[in-house]
């Protein structure tokens, strides 16, 4: 038996503002008290039974972080699949049945997984696994259902049948009928967990939905490769039509099967769904970060960059961040989403990029913004190196605070140490590099009529920006 784990991390999850960003989503943060983001935590819940290198299916935004992160678990050699536009799961998953073909991996079991999920009893999970890979060796396409604990609207619902059928998948319910589900016992919920092998859904695939498994295969084709990065040909893909698996394939096909999941599960979804899963203190808050409360109770206060006081409140969601702090009753958790959509209509960036923003080389920091000058601290990982690039509108002045830089400035190249720094006219192409071992950390000052981040011409990256 052989399995390939495909993670989903397509996502942004705008219902987690504003710790959750487009340039930084859920499934990279660290949300239940562990040191692992979610993706970390998907990537590391099966690698105690015989895995494959995962094959994670994200878009090109995020392609960076999601190697990093992999990285730093020790998982150097996944395939990334960059997604050019999302079209829902029926087609990344198309993208990574097809990338394990092209590995001579067709007849691999591919065990399908959200990167934004929380499974804690991973041993309940490997029972399951092991119990659906039996069924997948025959081509039965398996969908994992939840033993529900609550009358839950806010998932889809899998009537399972005799002999792992699926009877049924039915629409997110109004309270009255979840709660007939969970009496009946006939009920589970719909995790958006599969398992099958990459020959089965393809084919699967083609018979129901013919123009989608045509245009992934299409874009697939012209797919290019760099790094370990698999670019999907973008034009092929903008023609694929936009479905889940669901509705695609698994209420279509006849080889569906359910395996029941009886262990704790939760997607994430939203700020009141992290704390009913998160471990509360005697007065039902869940406290994360500096925060002090005082007479307050059912809450959830998470303090990101300061001090956050909480007195004499209760069912609140309180989330600080460098740029924004969210304040909500617990129980409108699904409307964070229209505050997002109002920030994004009035041209604002809170819902886009946090203060300190990553890059494959490093990160940096906003400190100071004003009409013709900006000040960022810049970190600089050791080994890596910006773009050869200039700018048409702003000159820049670097600081080193720590470290040693590498500068390429016009014909000229320096090396600079602590409190040394350079001047960059307009116009002037330059570099950044750290050829040292510890991290080299800069304050640079731009200055100038236009200091937009698309004010980059770049003449060589070794990242392939």
């Amino acid at each position: 038996m052989h399995i390939i784990p495909v993670i989903l991390s397509g996502g942004v999850g705008s219902r987690l503002w504003p710790l959750s960003r487009e340039h930084f989503p859920k499934q990279c943060l660290s949300l239940t008290g562990t040191q692992y983001s979610l993706l970390q935590q998907t990537a590391k819940r099966v690698t105690s039974l015989d895995v494959s290198m995962p094959i994670v299916v994200c878009n090109e935004e995020h392609r960076f972080l999601i190697a990093q992160q992999l990285q730093e678990i020790g998982i150097k050699n996944a395939s990334i699949v960059l997604e050019p536009n999302g079209r829902n799961t029926a087609p990344a998953i198309a993208l990574s049945a097809l990338e394990a073909k092209h590995k001579a991996l067709d007849d691999a079991l591919l065990l399908v997984l959200p990167a934004d999920h929380v499974i804690r009893d991973t041993q309940a999970f490997e029972k399951s696994i092991l119990q659906a890979a039996e069924l997948a060796q025959g081509s039965a396409l398996v969908t994992f259902g939840v033993k529900p604990t609550r009358p839950e609207t806010g998932y889809g619902y899998i009537r399972s049948g005799d002999n792992f059928a699926v009877a049924e998948f039915v629409e997110k319910p109004d309270i009255g009928t979840a709660q007939a589900y969970l009496d009946s016992g006939d009920y589970l919920w719909n995790s958006g967990m599969f398992l099958f092998k990459a020959k089965s859904y393809l084919d699967e695939l083609a018979i129901h939905r013919s123009d989608i498994f045509q245009a992934v295969s299409h874009a697939y084709e012209k797919r290019s490769e760099d790094m370990y990065f698999v670019r999907i040909d973008a034009d092929a893909f903008a023609s694929c039509p936009e479905e889940s698996i669901d509705y695609a394939v698994m209420e279509q096909t006849q080889k569906a099967k359910v395996v029941t999941y009886e262990g704790d599960w939760s997607d994430i979804g939203a700020w009141d769904a992290l704390y009913d899963y998160a471990e509360k203190d005697f007065d039902q808050n869940v406290l994360l970060g500096d925060v002090m409360s005082e007479g307050t109770s059912n809450c959830l206060v998470r303090s990101e960059s300061r001090l956050v006081a909480a007195v004499g409140v209760k069912d609140l969601v309180i989330v600080e961040t460098a740029d924004a702090v969210l304040v909500m009753d617990k129980n409108n958790a699904q409307d964070v989403k229209k505050i997002v959509k109002r920030i994004q209509k009035e041209g604002r960036e809170e819902h886009m990029f946090h203060t300190t923003v990553h890059r494959p080389w490093g990160t940096y920091q906003t400190v100071d913004l004003g009409e013709r000058h900006q000040v960022k601290r810049i970190m600089v990982k050791p080994g890596e190196k910006l773009s050869v690039q200039m700018h048409h509108h702003r000159a820049e002045h670097w600081v080193v605070v720590s470290g040693t830089a590498k500068v390429q400035n016009g014909d000229k190249e320096i090396l600079l140490t602590e409190n040394e720094s350079t001047y960059i006219p307009v116009g002037v192409v330059h570099a950044l590099e750290n050829p040292g071992k510890i991290p080299l950390e800069l304050v640079e000052v731009q200055s100038g009529s236009y200091l937009g981040e698309d004010d980059i011409v770049r003449f060589s990256d070794r990242y392939g920006r």
